[in-house]
């Protein structure tokens, strides 16, 4: 075979093309850094384009922090003395122009030269951004300088990882422009996603914050907003049901034939992100648009749900809409009312929602129609991101439970009372939240948190009589989060016997763990092998509407990666449009395996 490079490349010419000749095409990846190139093209050939990103970002983590330290400085300041110098490699120079760095004002550059310099100081390296963003198509300098200012406060260990992580982002970006590819099934998911998040409750939009709750008009514009999108998907049928889920189903060659059910919900924590349940709407709509546009029918129909509800913010209702689907919506919701006296019955009339039971029953589903219900979800948490993988399988949701409770000691003088003579009432929740923290940290897929902590009336001059707290135990098995809260209540116990406190401690929620279908977890698994990526399993740590399903039929989970360390319930959660791609792509693969699985 010739040994010039093709343009765009191909990874069929780089699996044959000589070392020297191959190493030369991807030059310009990693800033002058060609080692990493040239020891992933050692573990030639490359089944897909996410293999090969895989392998280098395998090649950065494993090389040492000497060498990772190095790659790291060998990249230049954002519109710093290189840039104004021209000196630039031709990739930085065209994404510093790309972001407007060569347009700043001069009170712009003024600032990004002290913050530069601000950041050097504090770390020993230059900040490292993918000017490019989670899409590929560049920030605004005003979201540089932010991210900037925020990362300048950061641990330099966490700082190190970030800049590892944006500089793996900036080559996945770099590879792309080499291969002709872009992510044209994770664009209309990002954007959809961006799109979506434009309708936030009265409060917060002028404060720049996503927040949606239970039928708020927010919340009934993002059911319009999906209703509209799923009929230009080409779903066949689409409604709004009884309790406000959008129901969208694309028919199988047999009508008649069962229905894999998937969804996630679309309301939102209050500030919270625009990816968190919505991404698990908006990847099965990117699937059933391809299928249309084909004109292909799968031998099962596909039921796409967004769930209205399942954050439990304005009532504490969580899990409403998928209860509804299961059979479990508690009638006395109903009444409930919200902060301003609303009740959720008043909620659903104005929405234009029957309020009656009778309609809220029929929407529970006959799980014999079904095959099972599928996923996909943002992590939430920093696994994925620390191994440097798009896609995760989740192998159980974990179980949980949470308690809310008081101490009660005596309130007195700070300066009078002696330390001997004390019944305070903080000091030993502080000592029971030290406890929770040991105990889950002592087994494996265990988690304990102690998230509240409140001295009613407190004062800098007097030892807390009251101290309300609350207590979360999450694991992957019912058993071991038991074994733990009956732990925790005993030391509890123990605590206020030796300190002469009072308590009180009161169970607020149980949630059984609900293990993955073996079945489904096996597909997802092939399904993420498929494109090229090592298979990782992982529990999910946080309650999903696959939780409420799992009660009437198989379910199983997909995990995509979030970026700024897999924050979620944050506005900083995040995810780029070639990880979208992937779960599409890997939900396109597990409707195919099941098609050749369904009679």
């Amino acid at each position: 075979m010739t040994t010039a490079a093709p343009t765009p490349l191909t990874l069929a010419w780089l699996n044959d093309a000589p070392a020297e000749a191959a190493l030369a095409a991807l030059d310009g990846l990693y800033e002058h850094s060609p080692w990493i190139a040239e020891a992933a093209l050692r573990q030639r050939p490359f089944t897909s384009l996410a293999q090969l990103k895989h392998a280098m970002v395998r090649v950065v983590r494993e090389a040492g922090r000497e060498a990772q330290l190095a790659l790291v400085r060998a990249h230049p300041e954002l519109a710093g003395k290189a840039a104004v110098a021209g000196t630039l490699t031709a990739e930085s120079t065209g994404e510093q122009a790309r972001a407007g760095l060569n347009h700043c004002s001069p009170e712009e550059f003024a600032l990004v030269q002290r913050l530069n310099a601000e950041y050097g100081a504090r770390f020993g390296w230059p900040f490292v951004l993918a000017v490019r963003g989670p899409r590929g198509e560049g920030l605004h300098r005003r979201e540089i300088l932010a991210t900037l200012q925020r990362r300048l406060q950061g641990h330099p260990e966490i700082e190190l990882v970030e800049c590892l992580r944006n500089i793996d982002r900036i080559a996945e970006i770099r590879l792309n422009d080499k291969f002709g590819a872009a992510p044209i099934l994770g664009n209309p998911v990002w954007d959809w996603a961006e799109q979506l998040a434009v309708h936030t409750d009265p409060g917060y939009g002028e404060r720049g914050e996503l927040t949606v709750t239970y039928l708020t008009d927010a919340h009934r514009a993002c059911a319009a907003q999906l209703q509209a999108w799923m009929r230009d998907c080409g779903f066949d049928e689409v409604r709004l049901d009884a309790v406000g889920n959008v129901v969208g189903l694309y028919l199988g060659s047999d009508p008649s034939a069962r229905r894999l059910l998937t969804g996630s919900h679309y309301d939102t924590v209050r500030n919270g992100g625009k990816y968190d349940g919505r991404l698990g709407i908006l990847v099965p709509m990117a699937c059933v648009r391809e299928l249309h546009r084909a004109g292909r029918r799968l031998p099962f129909g596909l039921e796409v749900v967004g769930f209205a509800e399942e954050e439990g913010q304005r009532y504490k209702a969580t899990f409403l809409g998928s209860g509804a689907l299961t059979g479990h919506f508690e009638p006395a919701w109903l009444d409930q009312q919200d902060a301003d006296g609303v009740t959720m019955r008043t909620a659903m009339l104005a929405a234009g929602l029957p309020a009656t039971l009778e309609a809220i029953a029929a929407e529970a589903r006959d799980a014999a129609r079904y095959l099972g219900f599928v996923e996909v979800h943002i992590e939430q948490g920093p696994v994925l991101a620390e191994l440097d993988l798009p896609l995760g399988v989740v192998s159980s949701i974990n179980g949980s439970v949470r308690y809310l409770g008081e101490v009660v000691g005596v309130a007195s003088h700070a300066g009078t009372t002696p330390m001997d003579r004390r019944r305070d009432a903080a000091t030993a929740v502080a000592e029971l939240a030290l406890y929770v923290e040991q105990r889950a940290a002592a087994a494996p897929h265990l988690v304990g948190t102690v998230g509240m902590l409140e001295v009613p009336n407190g004062s800098i001059n007097v030892v807390p009589g009251r101290c309300r707290f609350s207590i979360d135990i999450r694991s992957t098995t019912n058993e071991v989060r038991d074994a733990m809260a009956a732990d925790v209540r005993e030391r509890l116990a123990a605590i206020c016997e030796r300190r002469g406190l009072a308590y009180r401690l009161e169970e607020t929620v149980r949630a059984a763990a609900a293990p993955s279908d073996a079945a489904w977890q096996r597909r997802w698994e092939a399904a993420v092998a498929a494109t090229g990526l090592p298979v990782h399993r992982l529990p999910s740590g946080a309650g999903h509407d696959a939780m409420k399903l799992h009660e009437v039929m198989p379910q199983a989970m997909l995990f995509v990666r979030g970026e700024n360390a897999g924050i979620s319930h944050n506005p900083l959660e995040s995810t780029t449009a070639d990880d979208m791609q992937l779960a599409v792509e890997a939900f396109t693969h597990l409707l195919d395996a099941l098609s050749h699985d369904t009679p």
